[in-house]
């Protein structure tokens, strides 16, 4: 299958532009401005600066960052609204919180297209290889502004826990190790290898 390489349209830039210009000041007044921390925030913040100067690295190693976890996000919001506001795991729990006013739960439901941009951008672009230890090394620098800067109630990119909630089992700073283990281990490298399959799949 070929691929225009490196095109972008003019309509889908001005379009994703344009909803996160609307995101922002929605998103800061309601969340704060820590909440911009967040992996998939990231994701679709660096978004913009992938399609207007069609950086490659960039658009992959967000693809790889927050790909799949995306995916399980989009299936347990799925499984919520058939379940009635149940969510399986509690991942997408928050969509169906009536306190959380609905103009800020509706804006997030671009977690639903925000992988597959990622990964329609990496086919335009060219999938980098190096996205999975360059993710990784940007992880590892904003989960410690999150260790360091951010209210652990808000858990942001699970730094202090599995979950909505802090852990106590284990040393707050013994439980960071192992999160910057596992973000690239469990996370970041099967992504990155199944997504090299499927680019050559599709090639």
């Amino acid at each position: 299958m070929a691929r225009p390489v490196g095109t972008i349209p003019l309509w889908f830039r001005l379009t994703y532009t344009g909803f996160v210009i609307v995101l922002i000041p929605f998103y800061a007044a309601g969340h704060g401005l820590a909440n911009f921390l967040w992996f998939s925030n990231i994701a679709l913040l660096s978004t913009v600066l992938t399609i207007w100067f069609r950086w490659p690295l960039l658009a992959s190693m967000q693809l790889v960052s927050v790909g799949v976890l995306e995916l399980i996000w989009t299936i347990d919001f799925t499984a919520g609204l058939l379940r009635g506001g149940d969510s399986l795991i509690g991942l997408a729990q928050y969509m169906f919180d009536e306190q959380i006013n609905l103009h800020l739960r509706l804006l997030s439901l671009y977690h639903l297209f925000i992988p597959w941009v990622l990964f329609w951008l990496a086919w335009r672009l060219g999938y980098d290889r190096r996205a999975w230890w360059a993710q990784a090394l940007l992880a590892w620098m904003i989960l410690l502004i999150c260790y360091f800067s951010t209210n652990p109630d808000d858990n942001i990119n699970w730094t202090f826990g599995l979950g909505e909630q802090p852990q106590d089992m284990l040393p707050s700073w013994l439980y960071l190790m192992l999160i910057m283990i596992a973000y690239p281990v469990l996370v970041y490298l099967p992504t990155h290898l199944l997504v090299q399959k499927v680019m050559r799949w599709l090639r």
